[in-house]
This record gives C-alpha cells, sequence and structure tokens, in this order.
C-alpha cells in the first residue's frame, strides 16, 4: 500500500510539473488560435459562425519578443487584444492560456475580443488612404498581399508613441484600427508564425 501511495505521488508531482511547464508555454513562449471571421482573408481564412463546415485556419502565435519589449515590425500579422482601453496584462495572458480558459470554461480563442491582423503603421508614421491606396509617410504601400482596393478612404491620421496602425488584408470586410484606432503595443499578444491547419495549407509568415 505504502508503495502505491508513493508511486501515486511521484505521478500527482510528474502531472503537476507538466502542467505548469505547459502553461507557462502558452504564457510566454507560444500559442494556438483559431482564426475567426473573414477579416485576414485572402491571407487567413476564419470560421464562419454560420456555417458550421467550415472550420478556420489554426496559427501558431510567438509571444516571447512582444513580453520582452520588442515591437512588431511592418508586414507583421499579429494578434491584438482589440479593447484598447484595456491594456493587457500579464494576468490577461496567463488567463487567456488555452489550457486556463478550458478548466475556467471562458470564450473561444479569437472570440469578440482577439483579432488577426497586420501592422501597416508605427509610432510617428502618419497613414492615409486615396483612391484606394494606403500611404505611409507619403509613400504608396506595395501590398501583394491584397486582392482588392480599399472603397474608404481615411485619414491622414499620425501614430502616437507606443501605439500601431493594424488593419486586416480584406480590407473592405474588417474592423481594424480605422474604427478602433491605433493599438496599444501592450496589446499586441504576439507574432503568427505559422499556419498548421489545415494540413495541405501549412505555411511560415
Amino acid at each position: 500500500m505504502k508503495r502505491i501511495l508513493l508511486e501515486s505521488l511521484e505521478w500527482g508531482k510528474a502531472l503537476l510539473v507538466a502542467f505548469t511547464i505547459s502553461v507557462l508555454l502558452t504564457v510566454f513562449i507560444m500559442q494556438p488560435f483559431t482564426v475567426s471571421g473573414s477579416s485576414m482573408e485572402p491571407t487567413l481564412e476564419g470560421k464562419d459562425p454560420f456555417d458550421n463546415e467550415k472550420v478556420g485556419d489554426k496559427v501558431m502565435v510567438f509571444k516571447s519578443p512582444y513580453l520582452l519589449g520588442a515591437e512588431p515590425n511592418y508586414g507583421d500579422v499579429v494578434i491584438i487584444n482589440s479593447d484598447v482601453l484595456d491594456t493587457t496584462t500579464i494576468k490577461d495572458q496567463f488567463l487567456e492560456s488555452p489550457i486556463i480558459r478550458s478548466i475556467s470554461g471562458g470564450n473561444s480563442e479569437g472570440e469578440e475580443t482577439y483579432w488577426v491582423k497586420r501592422v501597416i503603421g508605427k509610432a510617428g508614421d502618419t497613414l492615409q488612404c486615396r483612391d484606394g491606396i494606403v500611404y505611409r509617410n507619403g509613400e504608396a504601400l506595395e501590398e501583394e498581399y491584397l486582392d482588392s482596393s480599399i472603397q474608404n478612404n481615411f485619414g491622414p491620421i499620425t501614430i502616437e508613441e507606443g501605439h500601431l496602425f493594424v488593419m486586416g488584408d480584406n480590407r473592405n470586410g474588417s474592423k481594424d484600427s480605422r474604427n478602433i484606432g491605433p493599438v496599444p503595443t501592450e496589446n499586441v499578444l504576439g507574432k503568427v508564425v505559422m499556419r498548421f491547419y489545415p494540413f495541405d495549407k501549412i505555411s511560415f509568415f
């Protein structure tokens, strides 16, 4: 009986260590996300809330550089907390871990608050859209990832310190910084580095 009890304790310790490591990995290193909606098409396809057969692309997000203070680069595809009035904290990162969320019964990843977008402007940049073309500091952007031009012009808008301007690749079907304004850099959870599902569309970013 004593041997069984000791073995059970050892298994319990091993499971606890494995659980802790898994949570820390998803909070500080890498985290999977499921793309929702069509705002990043054609680059990424999202699940459709009205069509259960359409499964969203699953991507892996690298979080460490941004947690250590690195700033996203132009063109990076990132996950943001779209609640620009609520700065994302380590506690939020912890609660957003898919392991913790599955235990607590929280919302599915990417629902409502967490968006997948592309970085278009950084602090100090002036952005404007004229005749369907986005200009950054007076220079037209070459955006080969788009399959349509923007229908509505915007700007000019100058990005404040500590903020980013993000947009979806589906410019006419995306809610982004044109709606919520520039996003605090603290609200960038990480960079999308890989699409790992569907298997026939595996790709790196």
